[in-house]
């Protein structure tokens, strides 16, 4: 028997269902996708501290993460954050230095409850992933670090517990040194009902050590990454008794050394597994095909993701793996430096992609350099727009050309519905707008209002919360998914909804979005005009298949697995 519980947001914008009999109007004119910068009298007070030397560590310019988790269970997004440390000691030597929880109020504010959650952490951080590895019902954090990586177990009373050591995942040696991990991403690769942890390592590097790369004469600047040697990632299996195995080797992860800066998962090829597509720096991208739950096989190249159209590499940073364009199977846009562009590679559902970047009218990236990114409706339209957070990578280099600054204007693209997107960054507000050396990027409804917004990270700057305040009147849901037999977050699931004008949409549950951050598990769709979804039908990943009809829309669902 179907089961599945209605929880409803506090705010919805209709205090009762629609009547599906009333016909719908005419759409209306596009408006503008437009954000508000609300951090500071939000009481989001936080700055990504990375300590800046003459030495030019590499760790310098990559950090930091940042997620957005309901870690208390009562409906709201909260905010965490990873921040860096002193150098040269790569230590968390003053609070300045901690990573910080901030509690969603529910009214606008967050409240920092960094000291009481117990969640400061340790080290010289990176990245951060959110799944509840024990499927007890609360999102646990996993904090990939330069350092030491650390995991924190939910304890359900508003605190955690570091339990690294026991879980062993404290990270992985080459020559007998912890390797740099950049970022992880959860997903049950077995589909046994537990999540895995990938984590995405990125070169070997000690502090201080650097080269002296310069600028121009006399002037010193960060290496290219060409300088340093490549890592291979590491995935760890989960247990089901709170241990990992780092089972990198035998699944054939371990087999490629590259520069990792994000991994984010999807089926790509339909079988029922997910595959895991890692952004790499300099170094050809990786995509994972999974062989059935038990290896992975490097089909990159076979695949048309490895490299530019042109044959060369790219500065790969944050990535994205789902459908843009609404056909029903994932596509990949991840994010580089200038004078590569961004690129959108299109699932041709025949076992590859095709670079669609310039076609789709995306060629203007070419002239920003990315960080993190996302695919996200952000105007309710029932088309995915992409949001990515821009700056440069070398902060002294407009000593070099005037003309290049290293913070940057962040930038959206409005999906037009036609294979084509359309910057419109000019109209979304100052605060959008505003430049920056934007890092990281979460994304998640934090206000329950069915507008997705973002909270990014700036390097030795102010954290930024954009709330969305598109004023479009597009429908929406937003979707909990809770699993029974597959893993409780129901990571992996696909979903695909059928609206009443007949449009199809598809969307997973996912945590891993972008680089260095954590996403809201919970689906979003923006669906236009319509005031009923027809079909919602959920392929959980214990290959389980559940349709609900005529379902009732802007409000926060949730929907539970039905037991076998």
């Amino acid at each position: 028997m179907r089961s599945w519980i209605f929880v409803l947001a506090t705010n919805l914008l209709l205090a009762q269902a629609p009547n599906p009999s009333v016909p719908a109007p005419a759409p209306p004119a596009p408006a503008p996708i437009r954000f508000e910068d609300i951090a500071a009298k939000a009481g989001l007070h936080f700055i990504t501290q990375n300590s800046p030397t003459p030495n030019k560590n590499q760790v310098e310019t990559m950090v930091a993460g940042v997620a957005l988790l309901d870690y208390d269970g009562d409906g709201y997004l909260d905010i965490y954050l990873v921040n860096g440390a002193a150098i040269p000691s790569l230590k968390k030597e003053s609070p300045a230095y901690w990573n910080r929880l901030f509690h969603n109020n529910h009214d606008g504010t967050f409240t920092d409850v960094t000291e009481k959650a117990g969640v400061a952490g340790a080290g010289y951080g990176m990245g951060v992933a959110v799944g509840d590895y024990d499927n007890d019902g609360r999102p646990d954090l996993f904090v990939a670090n330069v350092t030491g990586n650390q995991l924190f177990h939910n304890n359900g009373d508003g605190t955690f517990t570091e339990v690294t050591e026991k879980a062993g995942l404290s990270g992985a040696k080459h020559d007998g040194k912890k390797m740099w991990s950049t970022a992880g991403g959860w997903f049950d690769y077995n589909n046994d009902g537990r999540l895995d942890l990938f984590v995405v390592n990125y070169c070997v590097w000690e502090v201080d050590k650097d080269p002296y790369c310069p600028l121009k004469s006399g002037v010193r600047t960060y290496c290219h990454p060409k300088l340093y040697t490549s890592l291979h990632n590491t995935l760890y299996r989960n247990n089901g008794d709170g241990t990992f195995t780092d089972v990198s080797q035998e699944t054939g992860i371990a087999s490629h050394q590259g520069k990792g800066m994000s991994v984010s998962f999807a089926d790509y090829d339909g079988d029922g597994f997910l595959d895991a597509f890692v952004a790499n720096d300099t170094t050809p991208a990786f995509l994972f095909h999974n062989l059935g739950g038990k290896q992975f096989k490097e089909v990159g190249v076979a695949t048309w993701v490895a490299y530019a159209p042109d044959g060369s590499t790219l500065s790969g940073m944050g990535s994205d793996f789902r459908d843009v364009n609404n056909d029903g199977a994932p596509d990949i846009w991840y994010t580089a430096v200038e004078h590569q562009s961004f690129p959108l590679l299109i699932n041709s559902k025949g076992g590859d992609f095709d670079d669609r970047t310039v076609a789709s009218g995306l060629q203007a990236t070419s002239e920003m350099s990315g960080w993190g990114n996302g695919i996200f409706d952000f105007d309710n339209d029932g088309w995915k727009d992409l949001f990515v957070a821009r700056s440069n990578v070398l902060d002294n280099i407009s000593e070099l050309t005037p003309a290049r600054h290293y913070p940057e204007p962040n930038s959206i693209f409005r999906n037009l519905g036609n294979g084509k997107f359309e910057e419109v960054s000019g109209t979304a507000g100052p605060d959008l707008q505003a430049e920056g050396a934007h890092r990281g990027v979460a994304f998640g409804d934090l206000d329950n209002d069915g507008r997705v917004d973002m909270v990014v990270t700036v390097l030795g700057g102010q954290v930024k919360l954009l709330h969305n305040i598109t004023d479009s009147g597009g429908h929406w849901i937003l979707l909990k998914l809770v699993g029974t037999n597959s893993n409780r977050m129901g990571i992996g699931a696909q979903i695909h909804v059928t609206t009443e004008d007949g449009r199809s949409q598809w969307n997973e549950v996912t945590t891993s979005v972008g680089y260095a951050a954590s996403s809201d598990s919970r689906v979003h769709f923006g669906l236009g005009v319509n005031r009923l979804i027809k079909d919602l039908e959920i392929r959980w990943p214990s290959g389980i298949k559940q349709t609900l009809h005529d379902v009732p829309v802007d409000r926060v669902i949730t929907v539970e697995e039905p037991k076998k």
